[in-house]
């Protein structure tokens, strides 16, 4: 993993701490793990990581459209930001 995608995972994994349910830990999932099916998030709390990539990466939802699987893992975010960029 380079260190920009580690920057960026990093980055993600601390926004994520933020809106993951309580008593869920992060560091339990892997990188390709699902963040709902896993019960990190509930389906609602993908709104906040699109507004957060949005945000934080410029990618334009309005523009691209909003495919849920794009943003089912860590590791398929951080590909979704590499594409944006």
């Amino acid at each position: 993993m380079n260190a920009n995608r580690q920057q960026r995972r990093e980055h993600l994994q601390q926004f994520l701490r933020s809106i993951q349910k309580p008593g869920r830990s992060l560091e339990s999932i892997g990188d390709d793990d699902g963040l709902v099916t896993s019960g990190l998030i509930d389906s609602l709390a993908l709104v906040q990581i699109v507004l957060y990539l949005e945000e934080n990466y410029g990618i334009d939802f309005a523009a691209r459209g909003f495919d849920p699987d794009r943003l089912a893992s860590i590791a398929s975010i951080l590909d979704l930001i590499e594409e944006s960029r």
